[in-house]
């Protein structure tokens, strides 16, 4: 295929303040360089000749154009005529200016003081225009002149100033066309499948729109990216940049917000009349959470109007009276519960494409992405890298590739290692490593016994993560850590739950079972377990006295001052989850004494080497009895692979006038009205604290 010659670009030239402070600083500059150092005094012809008569005159300089000669004196003649201000020695030139009749009877003079030997020296002739005098006198006035036009042209919005006073209204937006050099496509988008199909779609609409209203539809006139921070939302809008051979307009929503009152909505309407006149194009806003908060949440303060106004602004002009045939509007947001519901309706954002974090084929999609450009030897798998990266967004990988990078630079190795990047992830989720800390051997034995407990508990039960090392290695604010691998489910039991706070209170029930005491260590244990506590009870219902109940807001509203429920009930809930609680500590210490003798080797092997990993629990414990849900689902994908479907052969059976009819469709299951389905509707209420990457057990 042919490449595309590409337009060479046009030569702007544009002004500049800068131009202006060259000028200035030029002027100085030429007024102190043409400053000769000289002083002069102007006199009469007859002092003019008396002065060269009397020899006290070295060189004598005539001007035509003026008839004026300039006398330069010698020292004691300029001490006479200057006798304050001119000093011996000094290097200054004494000066003395007069009117003389004209050059001819001049030089008759000078011949004549040649003759009697009153004046040796030098004599010039020079034909001055009077320029000079001119500039030097109409000069400042043509600069201020100048300056003012310079500057009501800039205030007016032209010559590309974007910060004048008069161009305040107008939209801030960055166009990308077909002859920008955007270097991101598809190509560059690894994982998010179901949004890259979505938003190629979008791009198809623009480039083939007969393809689609051939048949009555109207295409989409706008989407909405919602998702977690670092997901790849702006990845997408580059993208799309780079793939659309329309114009695309780039805007954040934070462009819109001014000092001035109505510039956001006049921003607004610059932006869609450019828009309009670029047609088909793509408009996008970044962080439109800025300029689209739901209406009406402080009724009390004045300090909304002016966002309010602009989003009425902009809902008139993605769905009002006009139309705006041709132009899609993009928006990225990770607050979508925030957003006004008259932004979300059909006929603004007809679509709101998910963007959720990466699950496992799309962190490998997306690690085989930010390899490209790494230099990795074989001991790399992209594939555990994957496993050992849960909830990581498309940045947090990128960032683990990167700081893998510099790892082995500062190593002076000549490729990446797969302990290279182990370090990457450890110093990511729990900071740089403190080995000059100073720990007694009393607290290094204590934080041996916490994590050892964390890390028995944690291998005999069933839903507990799966676990992949434990260090007494002071790492951030945390004098040890456990590092598992958290399981991706998309729905959680209530054992789960049960086991993950059980595996938690390990650490706190191993210090008073073995230690006969109870320390600080577990603080950060026990805020997890509390939040997880409540939640069962409160969010997800799971508590035996307050079955079946919600008081979760998933409109995101909450409920202000006052709670949903009684102070009776409120008393009740405490109970429940000091009840829950109290049962999963009590079964963590039930759990370690029974492995007592295992808790305390580990502990051993924990001080003596400060870092296991799972082979040494292994070897101390026995294999684990259950395999964890990740190595099912790829045990489940290899086996696919590795088995081709069976296609059934159809063998098609005529109809009564002997024509051949087309097999039966099997896509669409059989209904049982008896049978019970499952709900799908992912209704289901988020957990009160999002999971931490590694769900580590930290001292």
């Amino acid at each position: 295929m042919t490449p595309t010659p590409q337009k060479p670009k046009k030569l702007v030239v544009r002004f500049s303040m800068y131009w202006m402070y060259a000028i200035i600083i030029i002027c100085i500059v030429g007024m102190c360089y043409f400053n000769d150092n000289s002083m002069s005094k102007e006199v009469s012809y007859t002092e003019f000749e008396n002065y060269v008569s009397g020899g006290g005159v070295t060189k004598i300089v005539v001007e035509r154009g003026s008839s004026e000669a300039e006398a330069f004196l010698n020292d004691s003649l300029a001490a006479k005529v200057f006798p304050k201000d001119y000093e011996k020695d000094s290097g200054v030139k004494a000066i003395v200016v007069s009117k003389i009749p004209s050059a001819d009877r001049l030089q008759d003079k000078v011949d004549e003081w040649n003759q009697t030997g009153v004046f040796k020296g030098e004599v010039q002739y020079r034909n001055d225009s009077n320029f000079s005098g001119l500039l030097w006198t109409f000069g400042p006035v043509i600069l201020l002149i100048v300056f003012w036009f310079v500057m009501m042209r800039r205030m007016s919005g032209r010559d590309g100033g974007n910060g004048g006073v008069f161009s305040v209204g107008k939209s801030k937006a960055k166009i990308f066309d077909k002859d920008c050099d955007i270097q991101v496509t598809f190509k560059d988008v690894a994982g998010l499948s179901e949004a890259k199909t979505e938003i190629e779609e979008i791009v198809e609409f623009l480039k083939n729109p007969q393809r689609y209203t051939n048949l009555g539809g109207k295409i989409p006139k706008g989407a909405l990216l919602v998702g977690p921070p670092g997901t790849g939302k702006t990845l997408l809008a580059k993208a799309v940049a780079g793939e659309a051979n329309v114009p695309f307009f780039s805007m954040s929503g934070s462009d819109f917000v001014e000092m001035f009152v109505g510039v956001g909505a006049s921003r607004v309407r610059d932006l869609f009349r450019q828009a309009k006149e670029k047609a088909p194009c793509i408009v996008f806003i970044d962080e439109i959470d800025a300029v689209g908060r739901a209406r009406g949440r402080n009724p009390n303060m004045g300090a909304n109007d002016e966002r309010e106004n602009t989003l009425n602004q902009l809902l008139t002009e993605m769905d009002g009276f006009g139309t705006n045939s041709g132009v899609i509007i993009l928006a990225a947001t990770n607050r979508a519960d925030i957003l006004d519901k008259a932004l979300l309706r059909a006929g603004r954002f007809d679509r709101q494409i998910y963007v959720d974090l990466p699950d496992l084929n799309d962190r490998v999609a997306i690690f085989n992405v930010h390899l490209r450009k790494i230099k990795t030897d074989s001991t790399v798998y992209v594939d555990l890298l994957a496993r050992q990266t849960p909830g990581f967004s498309g940045a947090d990988i990128a960032n683990v590739c990167n700081e893998a990078a510099l790892i082995a630079a500062r190593h002076n190795h000549q490729a990446v290692s797969r302990q290279d990047f182990i370090d990457a992830v450890d110093r990511i989720i729990g900071g740089l490593e403190k080995r000059s800390k100073i720990t007694t051997d009393e607290e290094k034995r204590a934080i041996a016994v916490h994590e050892a407990g964390h890390a028995t508990i944690s291998w005999h039960l069933q839903y507990a993560n799966p676990l992949i090392k434990v260090t007494i290695v002071p790492r951030g604010k945390a004098l040890g850590a456990a590092w598992y691998l958290p399981e991706e489910r998309q729905i959680t039991p209530s054992q789960a739950i049960l086991d993950e706070m059980c595996s938690t209170l390990g650490g706190r029930a191993a210090e008073e079972l073995f230690l006969g005491r109870i320390s600080t260590g577990a603080a950060n244990d026990l805020e997890r377990v509390t939040k997880q506590a409540y939640a069962m009870v409160v969010y997800y219902g799971m508590s035996d006295k307050l079955p079946n109940l919600c008081y979760y807001d998933s409109t995101g509203q909450d409920y202000g001052f006052s709670k949903p429920y009684s102070d009776d009930r409120a008393k009740l809930i405490d109970e429940e989850v000091s009840r829950i609680i109290s049962e999963q500590y009590e079964r963590a210490k039930a759990i370690l004494r029974e492995h007592a003798d295992g808790h305390a080797k580990l502990a051993e092997t924990l001080i003596t080497r400060e870092v296991i990993f799972t082979e040494d629990v292994e070897h101390i414990f026995g294999k684990r009895k259950w395999a964890s849900r990740t190595d099912e689902i790829l045990a489940a994908k290899e086996n696919a692979a590795a088995t081709p479907p069976e296609i059934p052969a159809v063998t098609p059976q005529p109809d009564n006038n002997g024509d051949i009819l087309p097999p039966p469709f099997k896509g669409l299951p059989e209904h049982s009205g008896n049978a019970d389905t499952a709900d799908s509707s992912g209704s289901h209420a988020p957990e009160d604290e999002t999971p931490d990457k590694n769900d580590s057990k930290s001292e």
